[in-house]
C-alpha cells in the first residue's frame, strides 16, 4: 500500500511548521506534499497533489478555510486547525474527520492520526453540515482577534491579544511586546491591523500598533513631534504626523 500523503493549509507559518514536526514524529509514513498559508495556495496544492487528508486553518487570507472545505468535501479527509474549541467540536460531530488546536499539542495529535488511519479505509465524508454549522458559528463571534500564537523557545504559546502593550514591524517580521516579554513572529504589520479591533488598537507610525489601554502618557518632542510612552515599559514611541490627529485637544463645545 502506498504511503498516505497530506497538505498543511495554515496561515500562521510557526502554527504550520510545528504540525509539521509533531506529524513526522506521530506519523513517520505520511508524506506531507506541501504547506501553504492562504485558501487559494491550498486549492492549487490540492488540485496538484490530490492528497488522501487536508490539514486546514478554518481562518484564512485570500479564501477562509469554510470556503475550501466546501470545495474539497467528499474529495479527501480533512482536519480543521483551529483556535476555538467551539468550531473544532461542532466540526468533529457534524462529520469532519478531526481537528487539531492551536497550539497544537503532541498527545492530540496522536489521537487525531489514529483517527484518521482508520478513516482512510473509508470514502471521505461530506464536509456540508460541519461547514454550516461551523458557519453560524463565527456569525455569532467578534471578527477581532483575541489570541495570537508566539514562538517561545522551541515552543509555542498563545496569548491574549489584550496582554499586548504593541507591535512593531519591520518588512518581514513583526515584534510583539507585552508587559514582561517580546516576541518576534513573521509577517508584515497590515495582516494583523486587518484583524485587531481599531478601537483598541490604533496605528501610530506606518510600523507600530499600540493598546490604547496601554497608554500612559504623551510626549512633545522639542521639534513638535509626538512620542508615547508605554505603562511599564521604558522606551518612548514615535507618533509620524500622519496619526498625530489622535492626540490633538480639541476645542470643548459650549
Amino acid at each position: 500500500m502506498n504511503s498516505p500523503s497530506a497538505v498543511i493549509a495554515e496561515d500562521e507559518p510557526l502554527v504550520g511548521a510545528e504540525l509539521r514536526r509533531l506529524l513526522v514524529n506521530a506519523w513517520p509514513d505520511l508524506i506531507i506534499r506541501e504547506e501553504v498559508t492562504d485558501g487559494l495556495a491550498a486549492v492549487a496544492a490540492l488540485e496538484k497533489h490530490h492528497p488522501e487528508i487536508l490539514f486546514l486553518d478554518i481562518e484564512m487570507p485570500g479564501l477562509n478555510g469554510l470556503e475550501v472545505a466546501r470545495r474539497v468535501s467528499g474529495q479527501t479527509q480533512v482536519v480543521f486547525i483551529t483556535a476555538f474549541d467551539q468550531y473544532a467540536v461542532a466540526a468533529f460531530e457534524k462529520g469532519a474527520v478531526d481537528y487539531v488546536l492551536k497550539p497544537v499539542s503532541a498527545e492530540r495529535l496522536s489521537t487525531t492520526v489514529a483517527r484518521l488511519q482508520q478513516q482512510l479505509s473509508r470514502p471521505p465524508g461530506n464536509l456540508g453540515a460541519a461547514i454550516d454549522m461551523i458557519k453560524r458559528l463565527v456569525g455569532h463571534r467578534s471578527e477581532h482577534l483575541k489570541w495570537l500564537t508566539v514562538p517561545r523557545a522551541d515552543e509555542l504559546q498563545v496569548i491574549s491579544v489584550a496582554e499586548i502593550l504593541y507591535f512593531r514591524s519591520d518588512r518581514k517580521y513583526t515584534e510583539v511586546v507585552t508587559r514582561r516579554d517580546k516576541y518576534l513572529i513573521a509577517g508584515p504589520l497590515k495582516y494583523l491591523r486587518d484583524r485587531l479591533d481599531p478601537e483598541m488598537f490604533w496605528q501610530i507610525h506606518r510600523s507600530i500598533l499600540i493598546n490604547v489601554t496601554a497608554i500612559e502618557t504623551v510626549h512633545r518632542t522639542f521639534r513638535g513631534a509626538f512620542e508615547i510612552k508605554v505603562r511599564g515599559r521604558s522606551e518612548l514611541l514615535p507618533v509620524s504626523s500622519a496619526y498625530t490627529h489622535r492626540f490633538k485637544l480639541r476645542p470643548r463645545e459650549v
